[in-house]
């Protein structure tokens, strides 16, 4: 990840318009702030989410509210609840997926 040049910059995350992203199962709800090649989002997921690919990117996650379930493709299942995150560089591990049985809110730089 490389933060590109930018001024100081306040988000007020509530006034960002939402942009709703069906997964296979229930849905994200996504908050973007985009510069360049940097993202950074608040995103909820409704109660039963399961994402509907496999994920090379790299992020950095935190979990802000619920419970997380990262699958990764190699088998491996990781359970985040609040205040716990991930790192994890584009293409540096196993693809994963993100899903939820109960809903989550987290804040995702990538």
């Amino acid at each position: 990840m490389n933060i590109p040049t930018l001024p100081f910059t306040v988000t007020d995350w509530a006034k960002v318009p939402p942009v709703i992203h069906p997964g296979e199962t229930g849905q994200a709800t996504w908050r973007s702030f985009t510069v360049g090649d940097l993202r950074v989002r608040m995103v909820e997921y409704s109660p039963g989410y399961l994402a509907d690919h496999w994920c090379d990117r790299g992020h950095v996650l935190l979990v802000l509210d619920g419970e997380l379930d990262t699958e990764l493709r190699d088998g491996r299942i990781v359970r985040l609840t609040p205040g716990m995150s991930y790192q994890v560089s584009d293409n540096g591990d196993a693809a994963h997926r993100s899903s939820t049985a109960t809903g989550a809110k987290l804040f995702i730089v990538d």
